[in-house]
């Protein structure tokens, strides 16, 4: 029997793309999934005709991959993820590799390579994005392990990921649970990018009272200028132009506004708070996910608690778009800015080594939050590896000042209208602290020592020096 040179478990949408993505590059592959049945339609469907072997059990799965054997399991993170290692691992021999290609905590991912690697298997984490279509025609991926293990990986990594002008969108990201850490932290920052566009889209829709046709077409405008060229807006576009063929309507409209999340957002904000790294846009956007689950309990709110009459601005229609749209760019600067801040700090603290210029890179094909200044970040970055926020490098700390007043204008019109912008208000509450060089908190820290003798620095005696007071 001919060996497969990979093997893929797990044949939800992601792991058949994958498993397709890396056949289609050249590479014989085995693919096995819990449930027969969905292996058999795999097979019948997607993959017929492809160079493609279907195991219906491990051991027939394992046995007909060449060594040392590369497993990628794409099932859902958590449990069955170390189900599905406990499984492999009598069949496995010494060199044999696993790579978790799921949405894994990143402590769980440290926790699996000691534990694999102590019995002399290879184990990566590995953070894939882009979606279905992503997996499919080339995603951004963030491995992370040893650097033996991505070495052995790479032939087929960089065939499988998406190519951009510098060279495919993978790299190695780190030791230990690196990869999955740099995917959390992405997934962090689309949260927000998504929420961003949101708010922009309430505004537009309910102060300038904009149709679905006219938002259709300004975020195709957007989309083709510099600042805000990007995935998101690109679909968003897309969105706005959909008629529904069985009912005739704009399938936008029909949607409930309740919004799921599935981990890695709120991960990102427990991560951001026990490093101490403030990252108030995403930590927004997670809570307005939140919030928005609470459907009914809105409604019911809605006939009790009222707020400004929404009525449609006499604005200069144009000039007000401009408006919101150098609001977002600002405000997905600041969401950047935070995450990168937090890659920056999860470094250090776990001596992941990462390079934000090459993440910058990686993330600017295949993924979610691809966007063409991404281009601007890796060079940011490249330029200044100590680059303590992005909103200090020359060319972005000028875009946010030449445009901070219509951002504020923007927000202006947003609280007297009674919507709710938690993102662009976080946002620009994040530039307006990080630009000051005195906050209230000697204030907290007064409080603090007089009910609880915490003690407190002085502005007028060295850094490191306590003083405590008796306040009565």
């Amino acid at each position: 029997m001919v060996k497969r040179s990979f093997g893929v478990i797990g044949l939800a949408v992601m792991g058949e793309n994958l498993a397709l993505n890396v056949e289609s590059r050249g590479f014989p592959i085995a693919v096995y999934n819990r449930t027969p049945a969905k292996t058999e339609a795999f097979m019948a469907e997607k993959a017929q005709g492809k160079d493609i072997k279907a195991a219906y059990s491990l051991e027939e799965f394992v046995s007909s991959l060449e060594r040392p054997r590369q497993i990628l399991v794409m099932v859902k993170a958590g449990s069955p993820v170390d189900g599905v290692i406990e499984q492999l691992k009598p069949l496995l021999e010494e060199g044999d590799m696993i790579i978790d290609g799921g949405n894994s905590l990143y402590e769980d991912t440290e926790r699996r390579t000691r534990e694999l690697e102590a019995s002399g298997l290879g184990f990566v984490g590995m953070g894939v994005s882009g979606g279905e279509e992503g997996a499919l025609h080339g995603p951004s991926l963030m491995p992370g392990g040893t650097k033996a293990a991505y070495q052995e990986l790479e032939p087929i990594l960089t065939k499988i990921a998406a190519q951009v002008d510098d060279g495919p969108c993978v790299t190695f990201i780190g030791p230990g649970g690196a990869g999955h850490y740099v995917k959390m932290v992405h997934n962090g920052i689309e949260y927000g990018d998504m929420q961003l566009i949101a708010e922009a889209y309430d505004i537009l829709k309910n102060v300038l009272g904009l149709t679905n046709q006219e938002l259709a077409e300004v975020f195709s405008q957007w989309n083709n200028t510099d600042e805000l060229n990007s995935f998101l807006i690109e679909i968003t576009a897309d969105i706005f132009k959909y008629v529904e063929p069985d009912t005739g309507k704009e399938l936008i409209d029909l949607i409930l506004d309740s919004a799921g999340q599935k981990g890695t957002g709120r991960w990102t904000v427990v991560s951001s708070l026990e490093l101490g790294v403030p990252i108030p846009t995403i930590y927004a956007a997670v809570n307005a996910r939140v919030i928005s689950g609470y459907k009914e309990e809105r409604i019911a709110a809605a006939k009790e608690l009222t707020g400004p009459v929404l009525e449609l601005y006499s604005l200069d229609k144009q000039a007000f778009i401009a408006k919101v749209r150098d609001a977002l760019y600002c405000s997905k600067m600041c969401s950047y800015a935070q995450g990168m801040a937090l890659l920056s700090k999860a470094s250090l603290e776990y001596n992941y080594n990462l390079n934000l210029g090459e993440i910058a890179r990686i993330w600017k094909g295949g993924c979610i939050i691809r966007a063409g200044f991404l281009d601007k970040i890796k060079s940011a970055f490249n330029d200044n590896p100590e680059l303590p926020n992005l909103l200090l490098a020359p060319e972005f700390k000028q875009s946010i000042l030449d445009r901070q007043q219509a951002w504020r204008d923007v927000l202006v019109v947003s609280n007297q209208s009674g919507i709710a912008v938690p993102a662009f208000s976080a946002s620009l509450d994040y530039f307006d602290s990080y630009r000051r060089d005195r906050l209230p908190q000697n204030l907290t820290q007064a409080q603090r020592d007089y009910f609880g003798a915490h003690t407190y620095e002085r502005i007028d005696k060295p850094r490191g020096e306590f003083f405590h007071t008796q306040w009565i």
